[in-house]
C-alpha cells in the first residue's frame, strides 16, 4: 500500500483538506514504521464553524434530533459571531497536526496524520472514506480530549462505530480502529501545564501573592458520576492534574502561593439539571471577597484554545475580573507546547509497539492507573447503569 499524505490548510473562509498519494519511493509499505501496524493516524475533534454562514448550520448539527429552535441556538451562536463566526478549534487542530508531523518526521516516521470532526468539515466520514480509497485499513485515533467521560470518550466511540458501519455499507470495507488511551496523567501533559502556570505566574506583579484557579469544562453531575463506574471520575481526574501541577510549582512560588482551586466553565442545558460548579466567574468573586488580588487562570481541562477558552475565559472571565478589580493572567493550553507534542508522539509510538506485541509503557504520574487501551464494559456512559444499546468501538463487548 502506498502511503498517505494529509495536506490541510486554513483559509479565511474554510478549512481545505486533501489526501494524496505519497511519493512511492519514500515508502511502499509501513511494515518497518514505528507506527506499524497503523496505516494512518486520525486526529478526531468536535468541530466548529469557520465563518458567519456556518454558525447556525454547525449548531444545528450539534443538536440534531433534539428539537431545539434556532432562536435558542442563536444565543449560543453569538459567542462565535463575536469572533467573525469562526471557532479557533479547526485552526488549533491543524496546528497540532503540523506539530505532530514535525515530531514524527524527526523520528523518521512518515505515517500520515489525518483530520476529522464530529460536527463540521472535515467530517470524520469524509476523511475516512478517502483513506479507504487510498488503501488504509487500520487507523489509530487520537481524540482531542485528555480526560475521559461520556462527552470526551464514549460519545466519540459511538460516533466512530456509526461512521465505520456506514462506510462498510457504502464501500464494503470495514476499518479496524483503535483509540489512543487518555493522557491526562501522562507526564508530558502535566509538564506542559506546569510550565504554562510558571509562565503566567511570572507575568503577575513580582513578589505579590497569587492564587491558581484551575479550570475545565463543566459536565452534568450525573455524567461525572457515570465516568467513575470503571475508574476515577472526570472530577477526580482533574483534581489529580491540579494537585500534580501545584506540587511542581509550590516550591518555587513559596509564600506567594495563597492557594488553588478547581472551577468550571461552559455550562449548558437545562438550568434545573445540576452541573459541576462553581463557574469560574463565581470563583473569582469568592477570591476577591477573600482578599486575593492576583490570579493565574489555568485551563487544564483543554488541550487547545477552543471557544470555551477564548470566550468563557479570555472574554467573559477576563472582563469580570477587570470589573471586580482582580489582576489575572491566563496560562496557555498544553496543545502546542513542545513537551506535550513530543509526549503525544511517544504515546502513539508506544501504542503501535504494544499492538506489535512488544514495547514498554510510558509511566503515568500520580495515583491513578493507566487508562486501558480498550474501554471496559460500562465505561463512561451518559448516566450510570443506563444502557442505550448504541454500538461503540475500542470496547465493543459493552
Amino acid at each position: 500500500m502506498n502511503g498517505l499524505l494529509n495536506v490541510a490548510s486554513e483559509t479565511s473562509d474554510d478549512i481545505l483538506w486533501l489526501v494524496t498519494a505519497q511519493n512511492p519511493s519514500s515508502s511502499d509499505t509501513l511494515a518497518d514504521s514505528a507506527l506499524s501496524p497503523y496505516d494512518a493516524i486520525l486526529l478526531l475533534s468536535y468541530g466548529g464553524p469557520n465563518k458567519q454562514e456556518d454558525v447556525l448550520p454547525f449548531l444545528r448539527d450539534v443538536v440534531s434530533g433534539k428539537n431545539i429552535p434556532d432562536s435558542r441556538l442563536e444565543v449560543v451562536g453569538e459567542h462565535y459571531r463575536l469572533f467573525g463566526g469562526r471557532s479557533p478549534i479547526n485552526g488549533e487542530n491543524l496546528r497540532l497536526i503540523a506539530d505532530l508531523r514535525a515530531a514524527l518526521d524527526r523520528r523518521d516516521v512518515d505515517t500520515p496524520i489525518l483530520f476529522g470532526n464530529r460536527h463540521w468539515n472535515p467530517y470524520t466520514v469524509d476523511t475516512l472514506r478517502t483513506t479507504i480509497a487510498y488503501g488504509a485499513r487500520r487507523i489509530l485515533v487520537v481524540i482531542t480530549a485528555a480526560y475521559i467521560s461520556y462527552s470526551g470518550s464514549r460519545q466519540y466511540r459511538e460516533h466512530l462505530a456509526e461512521t465505520i458501519t456506514a462506510l462498510e455499507a457504502e464501500t464494503g470495507v470495514r476499518l479496524d480502529v483503535d483509540i489512543l488511551r487518555a493522557f491526562y496523567n501522562d507526564q508530558a501533559f502535566v509538564d506542559a501545564n506546569v510550565n504554562a502556570v510558571r509562565e503566567a505566574a511570572s507575568e503577575l506583579p513580582v513578589g505579590q501573592p497569587l492564587h491558581i484557579a484551575y479550570v475545565t469544562h463543566s459536565i452534568p453531575e450525573t455524567m461525572n458520576e457515570a465516568s467513575g463506574a470503571t475508574g476515577p471520575t472526570y472530577l477526580e481526574q482533574h483534581q489529580l492534574v491540579a494537585a500534580e501541577v501545584t506540587r511542581a510549582v509550590e516550591g518555587e512560588l513559596g509564600d506567594r502561593l495563597l492557594g488553588t482551586s478547581l472551577s468550571f466553565c461552559s455550562r449548558s442545558g437545562s438550568p434545573h439539571q445540576p452541573w459541576l460548579a462553581p463557574d469560574i466567574s463565581d470563583r473569582l468573586d469568592e477570591l476577591k471577597a477573600q482578599g486575593v488580588q492576583n490570579v493565574v487562570i489555568a485551563p487544564i481541562g483543554f488541550i487547545a484554545d477552543h471557544m470555551e477558552v477564548v470566550f468563557d475565559l479570555d472574554t467573559e472571565a477576563a472582563a469580570h475580573a477587570d470589573e471586580i478589580g482582580l489582576e489575572v493572567r491566563r496560562a496557555t493550553t498544553a496543545g502546542h507546547r513542545p513537551e506535550f507534542v513530543e509526549g503525544l508522539a511517544e504515546l502513539m509510538i508506544e501504542r503501535a509497539a504494544v499492538e506489535r506485541g512488544h514495547g514498554t509503557r510510558r509511566p503515568v504520574i500520580g495515583s491513578h492507573p493507566m487508562t486501558p487501551d480498550v474501554a471496559p464494559p460500562n465505561s463512561c456512559r451518559q448516566r450510570a447503569g443506563v444502557v442505550t444499546g448504541l454500538p461503540v468501538v475500542a470496547g465493543d463487548d459493552d
